[in-house]
């Protein structure tokens, strides 16, 4: 037991301190890269390229390098990303966003895949319920990646804290929120784009995530340990050329389940492109300052850090399907919430309490989807998790790509329409699993047999 938590608290480690940098870039780019959105469309490009790359990239390297390597190389796509913020241009952010996308794929695939394969393993030794113990493990994951954007946060808070230039550059909220629009801030000649901190302060903040970056790779290479991914794999399985392995990736669709699961999961990427694009700039930034994202993000990260531990170990006695239902009613009345609030800073507690309730969902959405996937395609985990990387990226090329061209008010009621059509299919699914579990699963692995899973009973 304790080697198996050894493992999964370096890799929850590696991408603590990884995305403790990336979340914090990520967050800040609509506000401090905001010319021309450069900002955005870097945040697109990544996505872009995370699509492309989830078709082919994790199968190869997860068969050649394995798990462990396989992170430690993405991981360094990452590093680059926060090197091109520097000197932020066209001709260093997008050729960077585009490295980190390449990169961002088959780091997901392998986590997961390792997380799987880990909670498994200890399952069969020690005579427990699979699903269960993949649950908790990507509880505990999520626990400590979630609180990644609570320190990225809090760091670029307090640096631009210092900075006398970060308030909004405007007194006049009412194209803030819901009603910012392109082309009413143009008209109105009202700019909710805050004033750029020094450079100075700029480039501390990147120095800090570019180390916390190296450390993240340093950890991982040094200390994880290398997972077989091919254990419970027939020797004819194992030794399949490599094209086949990527080709799993699009035959993943031929699964009903998998089709019917796209739209949940682009509801993903939707709803964090839209709290990290949109809500940061129109509603903080706008109406606050941008050196008051940082905190708003805290706020998001930290309740949903909590949240997914929390969820990740009710999971079993609650059931999925309950906690499904209560992340949508949470993320439905956040966003009619949002259309109808007006922002100003007199409502300061008001810009915290939406990231809250937000975080709270995301938390569903993030460890009970992955935690789905590894249960229903556990005999193709590579590839159903490069198909979710996939779908989710899509979701959030979408939402950045027309971010700059709508209406704050059109991209709510999007998020909304996406969430209602999403929460269908997976009724579908769940009640394709309830009506014959059995025949909608393909045929078990050696790794499933020591321990049947029982696809109608709580996750």
């Amino acid at each position: 037991m304790a080697h198996h938590l050894k493992n999964i608290l370096i890799v929850s480690l590696g991408f603590l301190l990884l995305f403790t940098a990336f979340g914090g870039l990520q967050s800040l780019q609509s506000s401090l890269n905001a010319d021309e959105g450069l900002g955005v469309a870097s945040l697109s490009i990544i996505y872009g390229a995370l699509i492309i790359s989830s078709m082919f990239v994790p199968p190869i390297l997860i068969k050649k390098l394995g798990c462990k390597w396989t992170i430690t190389a993405s991981m360094c796509c990452y590093v680059a990303y926060s090197l091109g913020n520097f000197y932020a241009s066209w001709y260093t952010l997008i050729p960077t966003s585009v490295i980190l996308g390449l990169g961002g794929a088959p780091l997901w695939a392998a986590k997961c895949t390792y997380l799987t394969v880990s909670g498994n393993n200890y399952a069969a030794k020690a005579g427990k319920v699979g699903k269960d113990i993949v649950n908790q493990y990507f509880g505990f994951f999520f626990l400590l990646f979630q609180s990644s954007g609570v320190w990225g946060n809090l760091i670029s808070s307090l640096i631009f804290g210092q900075s006398p230039t970060g308030g909004p550059q405007n007194s006049n909220y009412t194209n803030c929120g819901a009603g910012d629009c392109p082309g009413a801030v143009v008209a109105a000649g009202n700019d909710t784009g805050p004033a750029r901190p020094s450079d100075t302060l700029i480039y501390t903040l990147l120095g800090i995530y570019t180390g916390s970056g190296v450390l993240a790779v340093a950890l991982i290479a040094i200390f994880l340990d290398q997972i077989d991914v091919e254990e419970g794999k027939s020797k004819e399985e194992s030794q399949q050329p490599v094209m086949t392995t990527v080709l799993a990736t699009f035959r993943q669709l031929g699964d009903i389940r998998q089709i019917l699961l796209i739209p949940l999961t682009m509801y993903s990427g939707f709803e964090q492109g839209f709290l990290a694009g949109d809500y940061t700039k129109s509603y903080v930034t706008c109406s606050l300052g941008i050196q008051y994202v940082g905190y708003v993000m805290i706020c998001f990260a930290a309740t949903n850090s909590l949240c997914s531990m929390l969820f990740g170990k009710i999971s079993q006695y609650t059931g999925r399907i309950a906690l499904f239902g209560l992340a949508t009613v949470t993320h439905v009345a956040c966003i009619i919430s949002l259309l109808l609030w007006k922002p100003h800073p007199d409502q300061f507690a008001v810009f915290f309490i939406f990231p809250a309730l937000w975080g709270m969902a995301d938390a569903v959405w993030q460890t009970q989807t992955n935690a789905l996937y590894g249960c229903l395609f556990d005999d193709h985990k590579e590839a159903a998790f490069a198909n979710y990387r996939l779908w989710e990226s899509l979701g959030f090329v979408i939402a950045y790509a027309y971010s700059t061209f709508l209406c704050v008010s059109v991209k709510l009621y999007i998020v909304l329409a996406v969430l209602v059509v999403a929460m269908v299919t997976y009724g579908v699914v769940e009640h394709r699993e309830a009506k014959n579990p059995s025949t909608n699963r393909r045929d078990m692995t050696n790794e499933e047999k020591t321990y049947p899973y029982d696809l109608q009973t709580a996750m």
